[in-house]
């Protein structure tokens, strides 16, 4: 598929609902199997547009963006901001990063993850680590971009343990794809 053309920008107000969509529909392709069925069944589009409209008009220390495209609107979403745990020597963390499933292979994550770099450079950052579950298929999209695996660890997600792996990049900048083998 050939890339699609976006615009990455900060999220608004009115961009919630849409936010909440490609948050929900990427969890309901990605962990079937892998997470509770309970956990992807409580998601609900109600619930997730109050989160991100929460989120979006603090304006604290999580910053939102998304991918918009003129033709097709919203097709991902990414939330940024200062590392949660410090310990592991990364001041910046990409909380989150999802594209919608139609849109998967069209350049979209890449132009996320850059613009996510971009925005905690001009916060005073200078490293960046994101936290994926070790059963994700993006983490391989991860270390094509050039993260390293950083760190391991079990987060508690609805009573059951839940693995994730951490990747890293130690400036903020994207490693160029090694060619097709």
């Amino acid at each position: 598929m050939s890339n699609l053309a976006v615009q990455i920008r900060q999220a608004r107000q009115e961009d919630a609902a849409k936010i909440a969509q490609v948050y929900i529909d990427s969890w309901h392709d990605t962990y079937p199997g892998v997470l509770p069925t309970a956990l992807l069944c409580a998601m609900t589009s109600k619930g997730q547009t109050a989160r991100w409209l929460a989120t979006i008009r603090a304006q604290g220390r999580e910053s939102v963006l998304v991918a918009d495209s003129s033709d097709e609107g919203i097709v991902g979403m990414a939330s940024l901001g200062p590392a949660r745990d410090g310990s592991l020597g990364f001041d910046g963390e990409v909380y989150t990063l999802y594209v919608d499933p139609s849109y998967y292979g069209r350049g979209i994550g890449r132009a996320l993850l850059q613009n996510a770099f971009l925005t905690l450079r001009k916060q005073g950052m200078t490293s960046c680590l994101i936290w994926a579950h070790a059963h994700n298929y993006a983490r391989y999209f991860y270390e094509a971009m050039g993260g390293r695996l950083v760190a391991e660890r079990s987060a508690m997600l609805m009573g059951e343990k839940v693995p994730e792996c951490a990747f890293g990049w130690k400036t903020l900048a994207l490693a160029e794809r090694s060619p097709a083998r």
